[in-house]
């Protein structure tokens, strides 16, 4: 249980019978008069169990006074006799005249908060106006914290008036009525009546709050009187010392989510700033830091990413102690380091979408790392882009930040969104030298479609490619007649009977009119994009596109991102990319992101993981790992002189829980345009706990084998039959991916599919015809000539498919 009343130390600390509050005694607050006993004492009871839900029980002795209260057959005196009850726990009285304007005065209950929680108080109400509105309650020092800016937000604190960070002291309280049942939400009209207010500290020590109340716009009295300064003690809480302990003992940093009996998130999201952000429920501490906690009972869930097992326990901080320690020691279920396999998630925010510009722009490097260590991600990369770049592009320095740890890498790099460009499809500039595009000091200047951009990237070493690659590649529903039909994916119509698009490859057409890979479907045939990213979109819309341009023998690679925190703010690297590195090869951010662009890597939620893919001829010599160099000196590629077998390995984890909760079992009824566009509960079977793993030959499933998702290790072998050259991948769908191995027979090119050529050929003319407007009119010859150059590719690897 929380403290309640009755207990030392908690909310009012009264002594019954003295009155103590800034109006000094009973006589001077409020008395009513008049009012009907007995809806009165049924609004008490309903005020009791009220106060008994939120956990703030009136003490045992008040509890018998009001019972004799409620059977006094002398209804003046059992009026009086609940308010001598009543009045001592209030911090306001609220007066409302017969012409609706609201007088506020100071009530006599102890006025003592508590750092970092929340205190009940009631607040004594005389509706001489007998009005039906709800009673609120606003402070000036209550005002949020933080805010966002409006429009591109690339200046937010010189264009527009935020938060001073000189307010930030002030604003150090969080106020809100209690209006859910049993209360009614609203006034109940009856000339008297008890409202709960809970107000919530962030500091310790001596604090002045201004509290106001009123019924509805122009209510509040004239000359501020519906307003009242209170002096207020806020104690101290408990300095709780974690001790985060790795699944092999190590020191660490972990997620905490810490909630009371009522369910509430400690510290209260409404009063954080960095490093704990307000959008989170998690706060992220490392071993030997601590939180601040009222004494009283907690369920404490902890996490670590997704190779670990969440944990959830309840913990108790005891009353009367300045100071707590308690340990937690992870465990997990994968380590996909261990076996070589590096994590990491290419688009991550410091500032925009649901970070806030004030009281800073967007939140420092410092910030991220946490973030970055407390979800085992072993490369952040924080991209700068169209909100705060003038102030976050500070923290670009074309190597790993300083702050960077031993495994744990962050970089600072480039998003090109919200720049002229970005109607084309948003890019992820990594490995930069140099930030700013050649000849440009605004990001007005840059230029408005996306090949020169990428093409500057690659020149100076980057590693480039499309993000959230199926925004703008939506595919149409599946109707029952088999015609296809879009719809708003955000808001499918009530009775709308067709289904979406689940089938790979899928020939209908994209739109092509957002901001994913869009224009990919050139820029792939100038060489010019080294990956397209997935998991943070539909992942049939990512993949389509993908399967397509590899069915033409294009080799760009597929990568893993969560555009934190704009497509999801839960948390960095939901969506990821794990990179294979040598047993012995020390992880820096070349060696990974050289692994990004020649496709030592899968994609995924986390949730499982193909390790060591392998392709070998049967019954021979040759074999190659999945984006590691053959024994024919070939990337990722086997090389065969005549059609025959090939063997495929790997091994095969996955995790999913025994027992779900009903949230997690509805994201299996959702569509796959409904978020989470990943998540390994999409692929459960039945009521079983198998997945089924897919050897994926030219984008279409070839051989399935079932495994428990229960983080066992699965070695798998798929024996397949090459009549062509082709590229094959393993797949859980939509769960994770790996890229492609790739088989040539006969030194021919992969032309495995005619349609694939001619989808991709009308789509030039489809992004043409969606994009030339927003091209600047000085630049579009230069993009018509480059997407004519990508039409007669398309042409000729058609007629190629054509003729096999």
């Amino acid at each position: 249980m929380m403290k309640t009343f009755s207990q030392p130390h908690f909310l009012f600390l009264l002594t019954m019978g003295i009155l103590i509050g800034g109006n000094g005694s009973a006589a001077e607050f409020p008395q009513v008069r008049g009012v009907a006993s007995q809806p009165l004492v049924a609004a008490t009871k309903r005020l009791v169990e009220a106060l008994k839900y939120v956990g703030a029980p009136l003490y045992a002795a008040d509890q018998k006074r009001l019972e004799a209260a409620y059977v006094n057959k002398d209804a003046t005196d059992a009026i009086v006799q609940v308010q001598a009850v009543l009045d001592p726990y209030c911090v306001a009285a609220v007066d409302i005249n017969a012409e609706s304007r609201v007088h506020v005065i100071e009530g006599p209950a102890k006025k003592e908060l508590i750092q970092q929680g929340w205190r009940t108080f009631l607040v004594k109400v005389h509706n001489q106006a007998g009005i039906t509105p709800k009673l609120v309650v606003e402070s000036p020092n209550a005002k949020p914290v933080y805010m966002r800016g409006r429009g591109a937000r690339q200046r937010p604190q010189t264009e527009q008036t935020l938060v001073p960070p000189g307010e930030v002291e002030q604003r150090w309280l969080s106020v809100g009525m209690f209006d859910k049942p049993p209360l009614k939400p609203k006034l109940s009209g009856l000339e008297l009546e008890y409202r709960i207010v809970q107000l919530y500290s962030r500091d310790a020590g001596r604090r002045e709050a201004e509290l106001a109340f009123h019924v509805g716009q122009g209510t509040q009295d004239l000359g501020f009187r519906n307003a009242v300064p209170i002096l207020f003690h806020c104690e101290p809480a408990v300095e709780v010392a974690l001790e985060v302990r790795d699944f092999d003992g190590s020191p660490t940093t972990a997620a905490f989510v810490i909630r009371d009996e009522h369910g509430r998130v400690y510290p209260n999201p409404a009063r954080r700033l960095a490093p704990d952000f307000f959008f989170h429920n998690q706060i992220y501490r490392a071993d030997g830091e601590i939180v601040t906690l009222p004494a009283g009972d907690y369920t404490v869930t902890v996490s670590r990413g997704p190779e670990y097992h969440t944990q959830t326990r309840k913990l108790t901080i005891p009353e009367d102690v300045a100071s707590y320690k308690t340990r937690f020691d992870l465990t997990r279920w994968t380590h996909a380091a261990d076996r070589g396999w590096w994590s990491g998630d290419h688009h991550v925010h410091a500032a925009g979408c649901a970070h806030y510009d004030s009281p800073t722009e967007g939140v420092t490097p410092a910030d991220m790392l946490r973030h970055i260590l407390g979800e085992d991600l072993n490369v952040g990369c924080v991209l700068s882009w169209g909100p705060c770049w003038y102030t976050q592009k500070q923290y670009f320095e074309g190597r790993v930040s300083a702050l960077s740890r031993p495994d744990y890498l962050m970089r600072y790099d480039v998003e090109v969104s919200g720049f002229p460009s970005s109607h084309a499809g948003h890019l992820c500039l990594l490995r930069l030298s140099e930030d700013d595009y050649p000849g440009t000091k605004m990001i007005e200047q840059w230029p408005s479609w996306t090949l020169p951009v990428l093409q500057w990237g690659q020149e100076q070493d980057g590693v480039v490619g499309y993000s959230h690659s199926g925004w703008g590649l939506q595919l149409p529903d599946v109707m029952p007649d088999g015609s296809r039909s879009f719809v708003d994916y955000r808001r499918v119509p009530t009775g709308w009977n067709g289904t979406d698009a689940k089938t790979l490859p899928d020939y209908a057409m994209p739109r092509f009119d957002g901001i994913g890979a869009n224009e990919f479907i050139v820029t792939v045939a100038h060489d010019a994009c080294d990956f397209i990213s997935a998991v943070d979109t539909p992942a049939i819309w990512e993949l389509n596109i993908w399967y397509h341009t590899l069915n033409c023998g294009f080799r760009t690679k597929i990568s893993g991102e969560t555009d934190f925190p704009c497509i999801y703010g839960d948390k960095v690297g939901l969506g990821r990319i794990y990179v294979k590195l040598k047993p012995d090869e020390k992880l820096t951010f070349d060696s990974w992101i050289q692994g990004v662009k020649e496709g030592r890597s899968y994609c995924g939620d986390g949730l499982s993981h193909v390790y060591d893919l392998r392709a070998q001829v049967a019954d021979g010599d040759q074999s190659v790992a999945l984006g590691e160099m053959s024994s024919m000196g070939k990337r990722s590629e086997l090389t065969l002189g005549e059609p025959g077998r090939v063997t495929v390995q790997c091994d095969v984890t996955a995790m999913l829980d025994d027992n779900p909760t009903p949230e997690v079992k509805s994201i299996r009824e959702r569509r796959l345009d409904e978020k989470p566009y990943w998540h390994l509960e999409r692929c459960r079977i039945g009521g079983t706990r198998n997945v089924p793993v897919e050897l994926v030959v030219n984008g279409k499933p070839v051989a399935t084998k079932e495994i428990p998702a229960d983080g066992s290790v699965q070695a798998l072998t798929f024996d397949v039959d090459i009549k062509e050259s082709s590229w094959l991948a393993v797949r859980i769908l939509p769960s994770v991916h790996t890229n492609p191995i790739w088989v040539s027979v006969d030194d021919k090119p992969v032309r495995c599919d005619a349609r694939s050529a001619e989808w991709c050929r009308k789509a030039v003319d489809v992004c043409w015809n969606s994009k030339q407007g927003r091209i600047r009119p000085e630049e579009r010859d230069a993009a018509q000539t480059a997407y004519d150059h990508a039409r007669k590719i398309y042409d000729r690897i058609h007629a190629e498919a054509s003729a096999e």
